[in-house]
């Protein structure tokens, strides 16, 4: 196969291959089930190295556009429909009120309702942060070779730190996602959750200064009303936190800490811009502030995203976070972090008072599927798989909720974020659903305080679920806007709205 290719342009090469398969598979010249050329034989014919036809293929496994058969190489896919009907202009313009607070959130209340429910079978569960729980043969393989070949070290403790094989493995994950570490700058964790808690309790001390985008993760926002801290929630934009907010507190109040979940945020979807990034370290080293980068859901992105903040970090500012909980198995509980400079000392000793170590067993288990290289090819199964349930739910909204609601379009993770007027009952409508048999995540779990009535939508479900599960929601939506429309004087400016690209 020929590809022409500009060695000049500004596109990496490995871009400039995807994009131009992706255009002939979409277009039909490419037929559906039809096999690529190798990896081996891709790169001998437009003489390029191996690595950029593999990174190429994954990027066309993630969009959904192809997919690898163990053995026998890469095949087109049935092509993915196009939601044509949709709005892609961002229209995501939530009022941008700072809410000052001494934390909040329903972490615990939601968690427990989402555990619940998942132990249900007759219901569809919207609420969780987690991938679908089903677990394929070759992911069960992979964890009984891991412990078959761990030997005795299951039985003995370990360095606060975790297991150096997986922080090496880790490290060079890293470097993929332009994030160049050592494996003496990572601590592995018993889960992102602690890691979080280990970062803020180091961080932080009672009525110390925070800030946190609005809306933001609650369970970040739990560890901080435990830790009395006084948190001030800067509003989103659709390019992610507003920075000329940001800067005016950073001057005001001189907060110690910044609270970014810069990829794929959580719960809106939102994935900054390079520029948003630099910007935003920028003002942190001006103000001589510390960032703490919860990037849990990366690795799950539908495109390229920029690097981490942490990539850019020269002054040591920087603590990133992330985890194998939402692409692998929740129940490993394995995450990491990555601290540099004179802090990483002093966070591993305070790991050490937590629980020693983290499970010699999960991390055994991690090290075997990042070094087998089947984390990598679950991770583009799992890309497919979450493509394809995003567009059956953006489709099933665009069929049954009204157009009054507005919703996010993100760029991969596991859920998407809907925007309701502010009139609505979001607890109402959240529990009329459960009566139904369909368990939501109310936005207000997100907020500081009062925020807008939002919901945030798991959409790794079946098909079946999703479309059921929107359907009821739709029906509660519609009836409850019409008992708001009789009650009240509508504002013209809640009537025209469109869905939100991200």
């Amino acid at each position: 196969m020929n590809i022409p290719l500009d060695r000049h342009s500004p596109t990496p090469i490995y871009l400039q291959i995807r994009n131009y398969l992706s255009r002939l598979i979409k277009s039909g010249k490419i037929p559906d089930g039809q096999k690529l050329p190798s990896i081996r034989v891709m790169s001998t014919s437009i003489q390029v190295n191996k690595l950029t036809v593999i990174e190429a293929y994954s990027l066309l496994e993630a969009d959904g556009l192809i997919h690898a058969r163990q053995g026998s190489g890469y095949f087109v896919n049935r092509t993915i429909t196009v939601l044509s009907n949709l709005t892609l202009r961002s229209t995501f313009s939530p009022s941008q009120e700072v809410i000052i607070s001494q934390g909040g959130g329903s972490f615990f209340e939601q968690y427990t309702a989402s555990i619940q429910a998942r132990r249900q079978q007759d219901i569809i569960e919207f609420s969780s942060g987690f991938p679908s729980s089903s677990i394929s043969d070759n992911l069960q393989r992979v964890a009984k070779r891991a412990l078959a070949n761990a030997g005795d070290i299951l039985f003995r403790e370990d360095f606060p730190q975790g297991q150096l094989m997986l922080r090496q493995l880790i490290a060079q994950m890293l470097v993929q996602q332009g994030l160049e570490v050592s494996p003496e700058d990572i601590i592995i964790t018993t889960g992102s959750q602690q890691a979080l808690s280990l970062a803020m309790q180091y961080y932080l001390q009672k009525d110390d200064w925070v800030i946190v985008e609005t809306p933001t993760y609650h369970g970040a926002l739990g560890i901080l009303e435990n830790l009395q801290a006084k948190v001030i929630g800067i509003p989103m934009t659709v390019e992610g936190m507003n920075l000329e907010l940001l800067e005016q507190y950073l001057k005001s109040h001189r907060p110690k800490l910044i609270y970014t979940i810069s990829t794929l945020h959580n719960p809106t979807g939102i994935t900054t811009s390079q520029n948003h990034r630099q910007d935003l370290l920028k003002l942190a080293e001006q103000y001589e502030c510390f960032i703490l980068e919860d990037n849990a859901y990366e690795g799950l992105n539908f495109q390229p995203v920029p690097s981490p903040i942490k990539a850019l970090d020269r002054h040591n500012l920087v603590t990133y976070i992330s985890t194998f909980s939402k692409t692998l198995m929740p129940g490993l509980r394995v995450g990491y972090m990555v601290v540099t400079g004179e802090h990483y000392q002093s966070l591993v000793k305070h790991k050490l008072l937590n629980d020693l170590h983290a499970s010699t067993v999960s991390q055994a288990i991690v090290s075997e599927f990042l070094a087998s290289g089947h984390y990598r090819r679950h991770l583009n199964r799992l890309r497919i798989n979450n493509l394809q349930s995003r567009n059956v739910m953006l489709q099933a909204l665009e069929n049954y909720f009204p157009e009054a609601i507005t919703w996010t379009i993100p760029k991969g993770g596991l859920f998407l974020w809907t925007h309701l007027p502010h009139y609505l009952p979001i607890q109402a409508i959240c529990s009329e659903a459960l009566s139904h048999n369909v368990l939501v995540a109310s936005g207000a779990a997100f907020f500081l305080g009062q925020g807008y009535p939002a919901m945030r939508l798991n959409f790794c479900q079946t098909p079946e679920d999703i479309e059921h599960g929107i359907k009821i929601l739709g029906q509660l939506i519609k009836k409850y806007l019409t008992k708001s429309f009789i009650s009240i004087d509508l504002p013209s400016q809640y009537v025209s709205v469109s869905s939100i690209h991200l």
